[in-house]
């Protein structure tokens, strides 16, 4: 058996002797991953909306949530030598606070406009009050300050004023089920942040930027790829091929699938960024890996003066040299500087921290802060609340639905629908004539450079024969378990029949390899690696597009048996009909969800297996032994019901 301990290579073209997604070990956030070769801006551009797309989804933030009001608090000013410092908090839920500080130029002119920026910290022991050689938060902030801008240094979760939950909060698979992650929760705080910075008289909105290091490097590059207000960003200390981040809040489940930091960086571009990288940590290639990347896709866009990547020769901090670096990089494309010597950070005194705390621990949080189980269960509510809103009632519903849907099931899912140039195919034998003029064809299909190896059993009514009508058949025993009744059938009634090997199971079934995957609810195994879910519903997936590379036309029906209804349910929005066996799961709790063969992060918050369904209507859908425990019903029901469409329901 092959394995892939620390190297992520792309996988062959041609279909592989065994299925590599199994056979490699499980990829980490120390995995090594080189930078993919994009070859236009065009594909790159289609990796990126993707890469956006996959960051809001995997932080539960698709749809995005609603923007209640701030209520911003801002009080406790003091002055300094060329700065002011105040004390903010401000709702970016209800009931739920991010506290910080704001540092402002000591004189400004009635009307003037200053760049506003975000300074994100990483994972010091103090938060935003750390204030050593190796980094210092409010010594970036009051440079920036005196430099010019409005900046404001905010709380990580569970740091410091920002205390409501801490920050581990959100770490079992229950809350990623619901698409409830300390990952979602602060970038969701960075976007209300931006809100913040925006609504303050003073600052420009078209010179916004974030800085940050380490763990604020990844909130940097999170935000940057997703905030369209942002002008320029400087993730320091983090921007690596080799090591991803460490902590749940750099690790959303679902989230780095396809990609890496890297990618995540470039994402921003043509906007102005710096990255700033360290030869004592994982950041010491930057000179030769990751910053001459990042240019290539500069250069896509005729701007490469609008990227620089730097080194220099330390551990992992962020210390005045790397600082200075940031200050000339922002002072040049923020603030039209030119003089280095009025960008370097000059001595400065940090305030006492109790001078700087917002809730300090002798001060209650407000009285309607959320605990951690109250935030949970809000969130989750907001989930469904979502769900109800865009719920289909006519055509014109039922298309934006789709719309928002469809990215959050390829997303949740962790699923393409790919194109026949995508295909290949390889035969394991002659095809075989059966009676009535009937052939049997046994063969694999897999994806160009995705590693997999599906086993499929052919069954057309004849060689050449126009197909209108398939069945594909998904079940725990796999194309083994095909029937001489099932083959009659399809040839006297001239259908194809085709029937596949999902992911470890069927002749794939391995149960070595089932035992290395046995890690679906590990903090970050779901952040880098499918669960068998993900890869069954995959196949499917995939079998479907092949089929349809075959027969345009053809109207293909999922049936799905046993364990293959929950497979054949989840893929719907693949084929034109489903006949699905519920099995009697149990949908009105999340045990059922939180099995090996059964989990998939953000399946709650998608609306499992109802959405999946409606994503595929109009087309007909027959539902066996759903039981007494499947709130789908009601839903699937009434959507078909108000779109005219009731006969294509049956539910047994």
């Amino acid at each position: 058996m092959s394995t892939l301990a620390d190297e992520k290579t792309p996988y062959p073209n041609s279909i592989p002797d065994v299925d590599l997604r199994a056979s490699h070990a499980p990829y980490t956030l120390d995995t090594h991953r080189p930078f993919p070769e994009y070859k236009t801006k065009a594909e790159w551009e289609r990796k990126r909306k993707w890469i956006r797309d996959r960051v809001l989804v995997s932080c539960g933030l698709l749809p995005l949530p609603e923007k209640t009001p701030l209520r911003t608090k801002i009080f406790d000013r003091v002055e300094r030598e060329g700065y002011t410092i105040e004390k903010v908090y401000f709702q970016t839920y209800p009931g739920f606070y991010l506290a910080g500080n704001l540092y402002r130029p000591l004189t400004m002119q009635k009307g003037e406009k200053h760049p506003g920026i975000l300074v994100a910290h990483g994972h010091w022991a103090n938060g935003r009050m750390a204030n050593q050689a190796e980094g210092s938060i409010s010594a970036r902030a009051i440079t920036f300050a005196r430099q010019g801008y409005v900046a404001f240094t905010y709380d990580m979760i569970g740091y410091n004023d920002t205390r409501q939950v801490d920050h581990r909060f959100a770490n079992t698979p229950k809350h990623w089920l619901w698409g409830v992650s300390v990952m979602g929760i602060q970038t969701w705080n960075s976007i209300r942040a931006v809100d913040f910075l925006s609504s303050l008289p003073d600052v420009d909105k078209r010179r916004l930027a974030i800085t940050g290091e380490s763990g604020g490097g990844t909130q940097t590059m999170m935000l940057g790829a997703i905030e369209d207000r942002l002008a320029a960003t400087g993730p320091c200390v983090m921007v690596s091929h080799t090591m991803q981040g460490g902590c749940l809040c750099e690790n959303a489940p679902n989230l780095r699938q396809d990609f890496f930091n890297v990618e995540l960086a470039a994402v921003v571009a043509p906007k102005p960024q710096i990255i700033v990288g360290a030869s004592g940590d994982w950041t010491t290639t930057t000179l030769t890996m990751e910053g001459p990347s990042l240019a290539k896709i500069y250069q896509f866009y005729g701007k490469p003066e609008r990227e620089q990547h730097v080194l220099f020769n330390y551990g992992h901090n962020i210390n005045q040299t790397s600082r200075e670096a940031v200050y000339r990089f922002f002072g040049k494309h923020l603030l039209g500087a030119q003089e280095e010597s009025l960008l370097k950070e000059p001595p400065y005194q940090m305030e006492p921290v109790a001078e700087l705390r917002v809730f300090p621990d002798d001060k209650p949080l407000p009285s309607d802060a959320k605990n951690a189980e109250q935030l949970t269960q809000w969130l989750m509510q907001k989930g469904e609340e979502a769900l109800e809103h865009y719920k289909p009632h006519n055509g014109a519903s039922l298309a934006e639905f789709k719309k928002i849907y469809g990215k959050i099931w390829e997303h949740t899912l962790s699923v393409e629908i790919p194109a026949s140039s995508r295909l290949k195919t390889k035969s394991e034998s002659a095809s075989t004539a059966l009676g009535g003029e009937g052939v049997r064809d046994n063969l694999q299909v897999g994806r160009v450079g995705a590693g997999d190896r599906v086993p499929v059993t052919l069954i057309t009514p004849q060689a050449g024969a126009v197909v209108s009508k398939v069945h594909l058949i998904i079940r725990p025993g796999g194309r083994k378990s095909l029937t001489e009744a099932e083959i009659r059938d399809a040839v006297t009634n001239q259908f194809a029949v085709a029937i596949l090997d999902p992911f470890l199971m069927g002749e794939q079934e391995d149960a070595k390899l089932l035992a290395q995957r046995q890690r679906p609810f590990g903090e970050f195994f779901s952040t880098y690696n499918r669960t068998n879910l993900q890869e069954r519903v995959q196949d499917v997936v995939t079998v479907c597009a092949y089929l349809r590379s075959l027969w345009a036309e053809a109207k293909i029906t999922l049936i799905g048996e046993g364990e293959g209804g929950l497979i054949a349910m989840l893929a719907a929005p693949s084929a034109d009909g489903v006949i699905a066996d519920v099995n009697n799961l149990d949908f009105t709790n999340d045990a059922a969800l939180l099995t090996e063969d059964h989990y998939v992060p953000g399946l709650r918050r998608m609306g499992d297996v109802a959405t999946a369904l409606l994503l595929s209507a109009p087309s007909p859908i027959t539902l066996t032994h759903t039981g007494s425990k499947f709130p789908a019903t009601a839903r699937l029901r009434e959507v078909y019901s108000a779109l005219g469409i009731s006969e294509r329901l049956t539910i047994e």
